[in-house]
C-alpha cells in the first residue's frame, strides 16, 4: 500500500484476495468500479504538470487537480448512407472538425468559479469529443454488437475520428496557438496541439435521450423497458428501429412489446428470423467479453478514457465479474464498470416492475451512466 501524499510504503495486501473483495462487492452492488491508474498515467499528455489521481464520476475522463473537460458527442448513426451500404466518412470528418473548433471555443467562453479551475482548465485546453448511436449505427448496418465485424466497426470509426480530431486541433494550433503547457507536454518539440487532449467516450444517457440516440458505445440496453428518470418518474421505452422491424417482418403485436417489457427476451421468438434475432440482441445477451472487448476498441483510439457500463444478467457469477476486470486491464482499458441487473432495489433501466429485487439504495440513478447511486 502506497501513501499517495509522499509515495512511501505503508503496508503489504494479498492482491488476489483484493481483486476477490472488489469482485464480489461489485457483483453485489455495482461498487466499485475500477479505474486502472497506472495505465491512465502511462496516457497522461502532461506528467510534469503532476499525476492524475482520479476522474469524473462516470470515469471518461482523467483529470490533474483543478482540472476541467469539454465534452461533445457525434450521432454516428446519422452518418449512414443507406444508397453507399456505409458511413459518409467525408461528412463525418467535416463535422469532427467542426466539433473540436465549437468545443475548444467553449474553453474560452466557460466561467470559472475558481482561479486555480480557471488556469488549469485553459493551460491545457483538454476536449473530449466521443460518440452516441453505436448500436444505432450497428442495426442500421445489418451488423450485430456480439460479431467480430462490430469490433470491426468500432476501430475503424474511433480511428477516423480520432485523426479528423487531431488534424483540427493541429489546425487550430497553427491558427490560434498551442496550448499554454504545451512546452510542458509530451507534445513538446512535436505536433502543435491546439488541445491536450482531443477524444474521450462519455455515457451520453442525457443528450442521446435527446437525439433520439442510443447510448455511447452502449448495444441497446432492451427493446422494451421502463426509464426511471432523476425524480423517480417511470417512462415506458421502445426501440423504434426494432418497432419498425416488426412491422416490416409482420411479427409486430401488443403482447409481444409486453413481454419484453416485462423482461422476456427476443431470443425466445424462433418466428422472428434468426438475423433479426442477432442483430437486435440486447446488453444482458451480449456476453461480457464482447462488451470488455468493445470498449477496448473504443479506448484503442481514444486519448481520454472510455465510459462504459458491462450489463450482466442477474444470474451472473462472481467468477464472471472478476474475469471481466481482469480483460480490461489486459486490454488496456482505463477503468470499467460493471453492473448486475437487479442488484439494487431501483437502477435507471428496468423491465416491469420497474422496481427489481436486490441490495437497497436511496432510490437515486446517475443521469450519465445509469447506474444507481449509493
Amino acid at each position: 500500500l502506497v501513501d499517495p501524499r509522499d509515495g512511501s510504503a505503508r503496508g503489504e495486501v494479498d492482491a488476489a484476495l483484493l481483486l476477490d473483495e472488489a469482485a464480489r462487492s461489485a457483483w453485489l452492488s455495482g461498487d466499485p468500479g475500477m479505474v486502472f491508474i497506472d495505465t491512465i498515467n502511462r496516457a497522461n499528455p502532461t506528467p510534469r504538470l503532476g499525476a492524475i489521481e482520479a476522474t469524473n464520476p462516470c470515469g471518461e475522463v482523467p483529470l490533474l487537480p483543478w482540472e476541467a473537460c469539454t465534452l461533445g458527442s457525434i450521432n454516428v448513426a446519422a452518418f449512414r448512407d443507406e444508397a453507399a451500404g456505409d458511413l459518409d466518412w467525408a461528412a463525418l470528418r467535416e463535422t469532427v472538425a467542426l466539433a473540436v473548433r465549437f468545443l475548444d471555443n467553449v474553453v474560452d467562453a466557460s466561467p470559472f468559479p475558481l482561479d486555480e479551475i480557471r488556469e488549469a482548465v485553459r493551460g491545457n485546453r483538454k476536449i473530449g469529443l466521443g460518440v452516441m448511436g453505436f448500436a444505432d449505427l450497428l442495426i442500421a448496418s445489418g451488423v450485430p454488437y456480439d460479431s467480430p465485424e462490430a469490433l470491426a466497426l468500432a476501430e475503424r470509426l474511433m480511428s477516423e475520428i480520432a485523426a479528423a480530431a487531431d488534424a483540427a486541433s493541429e489546425a487550430l494550433g497553427e491558427e490560434k496557438g498551442v496550448f499554454p503547457n504545451w512546452e510542458r507536454s509530451t507534445y513538446a518539440g512535436g505536433t502543435r496541439y491546439r488541445n491536450a487532449t482531443r477524444t474521450c467516450i462519455a455515457p451520453t444517457g442525457t443528450i442521446a435521450i435527446i437525439a433520439g440516440a442510443s447510448s455511447g458505445i452502449e448495444p441497446l440496453y432492451s427493446l422494451a423497458h421502463l426509464r426511471r428518470m432523476g425524480d423517480g418518474t417511470v417512462l415506458p421505452e421502445a426501440s423504434a428501429a426494432f418497432e419498425q422491424a416488426a412491422r416490416d417482418g409482420g411479427f409486430h403485436s401488443p403482447e409481444l412489446f409486453e413481454e419484453l417489457a416485462a423482461g422476456g427476451s427476443l431470443q425466445d421468438h424462433l418466428e422472428v428470423p434468426e438475423e433479426l434475432r442477432r442483430r437486435f440482441a440486447t446488453a444482458h445477451e451480449i456476453g461480457w467479453e464482447q462488451h470488455v472487448r468493445m470498449q477496448a476498441a473504443f479506448q484503442r483510439h481514444t486519448d481520454l478514457a472510455v465510459s462504459k457500463t458491462v450489463n450482466l444478467p442477474h444470474d451472473a457469477s462472481v467468477e464472471d465479474v472478476r474475469s471481466a476486470l481482469l480483460l480490461a486491464h489486459e486490454l488496456g482499458c482505463k477503468g470499467i464498470t460493471v453492473y448486475r441487473d437487479g442488484s439494487r432495489t431501483q437502477q435507471v433501466l428496468a423491465h416491469a416492475p420497474a422496481d427489481a429485487p436486490g441490495e437497497a439504495s436511496n432510490g437515486q440513478c446517475c443521469p450519465e451512466c445509469g447506474l444507481p447511486q449509493a
